[in-house]
């Protein structure tokens, strides 16, 4: 005790150099957010971002889930459904994208980018081909986080949510080029497999990654005869491996591919190139020579497509023909199975947002999980994807820097 007796001898400023006890991280405070949820203005889009499940989980945490009405009944999830497990269904769109946080499939459009509010965290895809400089310009300006789901990876470096929407456009790809084989306008009226008697369908993957994996189960398993074709040895060691079948394989060597171009009944490219484009790796002369009615399904149209011969189509009218060579060319083909893709990225996006509440934020969200920051292209208002600055001749900073300076 001192002198006065009223508390303990303080000590001294060399006490102060002695090894201390560590001190234990502060456990950060939960944010509760708003979670808007748009209905999609493209017909050409059948998706919802959350399903009534997630909303379910997200209300029993304490947010607030806005639904727009009639958001999910492309996918067929009615309103009552989302009612049922605690959402809010809204009139008025403005509201949604007021939210804390907004939840859509497509990039919002000119009108839904008017619409929202400033330093709000935007979740949808990006679809780079089909956006311009005045797109990122009114994005910039709005001062939001805006991340793109094709561009966010886990703790492996994978892409979560492209692999999860790339197993469901394997399989799907496989039953479209089988319906177009059977077509009699666009096909030869020849069923897509195999059967006694009758030669097996061939079919050629350019790619050996998620979608050739499934494309090439659901093949096999309809009795075709499969060929991939990759630039990587060791994509093609390990599709083989998952697979656990001998099936051919081969590096895109020009005549090796050509020949069994000229074989193929169809075709499916599905070459993902990470922030960029894909690589236009089949010119039309080679499209030439294929077989009439013979089928391509270009999974890599939303980067650009891998035929010269590609151009963007939609679910109304998504195929056309160049020398004889039906081309389905549909860039959100998971699209086509709305109620199976949307459940898909709802359970990658509801513990995400989870996760991020409980961490306190986005920031911190971001600073603890630089994989999830890769999904990041926007911060703030500035422009942190370096392929698109390039892209459109605008200015970047590193998301990392930006970070420091924020926080």
């Amino acid at each position: 005790m001192n002198e006065e007796g009223k508390g303990y001898l303080s000590f001294s400023g060399k006490e102060k150099l002695m090894p201390q006890e560590e001190m234990l991280e502060t456990i950060p405070k939960k944010n509760k957010f708003t979670i808007g949820v748009p209905r999609e203005l493209s017909s050409n889009e059948n998706r919802v971002a959350l399903v009534p499940d997630a909303v379910h989980l997200l209300v029993e945490n304490g947010h607030r889930v806005l639904i727009e009405r009639q958001a999910g009944v492309s996918a067929h999830f009615s309103d009552s459904k989302y009612a049922e497990e605690g959402g809010e269904i809204v009139e008025n769109a403005e509201d949604i994208f007021e939210s804390d946080i907004i939840a859509k499939i497509a990039p919002p459009t000119d009108e839904e980018i008017e619409k929202l509010g400033r330093r709000k965290v935007l979740l949808s895809s990006i679809s780079l081909p089909s956006r311009d400089r005045k797109y990122f310009q009114k994005l910039m300006a709005k001062k939001v986080k805006a991340l793109a789901y094709e561009y966010i990876q886990d703790k492996t470096g994978a892409f979560p949510v492209i692999r999860s929407m790339s197993e469901i456009i394997g399989n799907t790809a496989v039953l479209i080029a089988a319906e177009y084989m059977s077509n009699p306008q666009f096909g030869k009226g020849e069923m897509f497999g195999g059967f006694p008697g009758i030669k097996p369908t061939e079919l050629v993957i350019i790619g050996a990654g998620t979608v050739a994996e499934y494309a090439a189960r659901a093949a096999i398993g309809l009795g075709a005869y499969v060929k991939i074709f990759d630039d990587s040895m060791y994509k093609l060691r390990s599709i083989q491996n998952n697979l656990g079948s001998r099936i051919f394989t081969s590096t895109l060597q020009p005549k090796l591919l050509l020949k069994a171009m000229k074989e193929a009944d169809v075709i499916i490219s599905a070459k993902h190139s990470p922030g960029s484009m894909a690589p236009c790796l089949i010119t039309e002369e080679m499209v030439m020579s294929m077989k009439a009615g013979s089928v391509i399904v270009d999974v890599s149209i939303d980067q650009g497509g891998c035929f010269e011969t590609s151009r963007i189509t939609t679910h109304q009218n998504p195929v056309y023909q160049v020398h004889g060579v039906t081309h389905y060319c549909v860039p959100n083909i998971a699209s086509r199975v709305p109620h199976t893709a949307s459940y898909s990225l709802s359970n990658f996006l509801a513990p995400l947002i989870l996760n991020m509440s409980d961490l306190g934020g986005i920031e911190q969200q971001l600073k603890r999980d630089p994989a999830f920051g890769k999904g990041v292209y926007i911060y703030n208002g500035i422009l942190t994807n370096k392929f698109m600055a390039d892209q459109h001749n605008l200015s970047f900073q590193d998301l990392d820097l930006l970070m420091a300076a924020f926080l």
